[in-house]
């Protein structure tokens, strides 16, 4: 594989030293005895090793897409921390082909069946609760957290998150609440322990439904909380004075948004308020992450996931017979979540390698480090949008946004 090698990665590495300058080492062979250099440097702070000759095609093209796939599947191994990892793939991909317009940014369609959607969620969280308890925190929420000052642990910022939701929507004792995409249940078990609502929470993933199910049995509010494995297009059983969705519309699809608040305004009574908290694109025409991460996550992490711009939130939100009453980009705050994520993956990683193959714990390692990055960048960002029914008389809007911040007293 030597010479092979070198033939093909001489004359690209000669460019990359030139354009980009980068601390990073390529080797190959028996325990990387042949290297070459990507920039001028005393010690690398990044080892790229080839391990197979097919390796060449991706790294020579590189793309956040193909240096992921190269790592991923076992073609390359990287040594180095973390986000000098992330800087040296960005530099790669940044200075190899040219992007640009609208090819810089592709708005990616996908055909969304109810099939498919089921089998896309059940991929990516039906891994194993045991893996995800590894680095979301005791809580096991998989969401934005809510940083006041920004020195919040993690477990603190998911709890400060989930009651801000609930003081945005208004969330009244003995008020009917449905969770679309209800997680491992802990927006629900909030809102029933701490401020008395009687709550629905719906999933299609099995693992999700069952351990959220056995949590609400601890927590004794089995009169107060149902879990259920249903989509919430099928949720019929009369209609909710709230209604919250945290981190799912990302699965909906571009071409159907406006069914989505479609259904969402049916299931809401006329006076009731309604919370969608999601990730968007940072790209006015909803082209996903530049350099190709976009494509790295649909092929290795969310299949079919589609982010919008929030102008086409918006937009289409009306379009589904809902008013946005309030708008808050909380982009800062997922960054700070995704990091604490990928250090506690980091972290606990001994405990996590155990329960899956090696090819998905590099997948996790390089996504959440990536997910960081991106929110960093602003590669891409997430809102919660505060609506209701629209058409309704102004009289019923509040004059001020003070109540999302007063200090509630319900419960403990």
């Amino acid at each position: 594989m030597g010479s092979i090698v070198e033939r093909a990665l001489l004359p690209w590495a000669h460019r990359m030293k030139t354009r980009v300058n980068l601390p990073v080492r390529l080797s190959w062979g028996e325990r990387g005895a042949s290297s070459l250099a990507l920039g001028d440097f005393e010690q690398p702070q990044v080892e790229i090793r080839v391990r197979d000759a097919s390796a060449l095609p991706l790294l020579i093209d590189p793309g956040l897409d193909t240096l992921g796939q190269a790592y991923v599947e076992g073609l390359i191994d990287v040594e180095g921390s973390v986000p000098d990892i992330l800087a040296v793939a960005h530099g790669l991909a940044a200075n190899a082909q040219p992007e640009g317009g609208l090819l810089g940014r592709l708005r990616r369609r996908f055909g969304h069946t109810r099939e498919s959607d089921s089998e896309a969620i059940q991929y990516h969280y039906d891994v194993s609760n045991d893996f995800y308890a590894q680095w979301l925190g005791e809580g096991m929420v998989y969401s934005c957290g809510y940083f006041e000052r920004g020195d919040e642990t993690l477990d603190e910022a998911q709890v400060k998150k989930i009651d801000h939701i609930l003081n945005k929507i208004r969330l009244q004792p003995g008020q009917r609440l449905l969770d679309i995409g209800c997680g491992w249940g802990a927006l629900v078990l909030r809102a029933a322990e701490r401020f008395g609502a009687q709550c629905v929470g719906v999933t299609l993933s099995q693992n999700q439904f069952d351990l959220a199910r056995e949590r609400v049995r601890a927590a004794g509010l089995q009169d107060r909380v149902e879990i259920r494995l249903q989509d919430y297009r099928d949720v019929s059983d009369g209609l909710f004075d709230r209604i919250t969705s945290v981190g799912m519309f990302e699965h909906v699809g571009l071409d159907h948004l406006v069914p989505y608040f479609t259904r969402i305004r049916a299931l809401l009574k006329p006076d009731g308020w309604a919370m969608n908290h999601g990730i968007t694109s940072t790209d006015a025409y909803d082209g996903e992450t530049r350099h190709g991460g976009g494509h790295f996550i649909d092929r290795y992490v969310f299949p079919q996931g589609e982010v919008p711009h929030i102008s086409t939130v918006l937009r289409t939100l009306q379009e589904g017979g809902l008013e946005a009453f309030d708008v808050e980009n909380l982009r800062r705050h997922y960054m700070r979540t995704t990091q604490l994520w990928s250090d506690a993956f980091e972290a606990n990683t001994p405990r996590i390698k155990p329960l899956v193959d090696e090819k998905r714990w590099r997948i996790w390692r390089i996504y959440l480090a990536g997910c960081a990055w991106a929110f960093e960048h602003d590669e891409v960002a997430i809102y919660q949008v505060l609506c209701r029914a629209a058409g309704q008389p102004a009289g019923g809007l509040p004059w001020s946004r003070r109540w999302m911040y007063a200090d509630r007293k319900i419960g403990a």
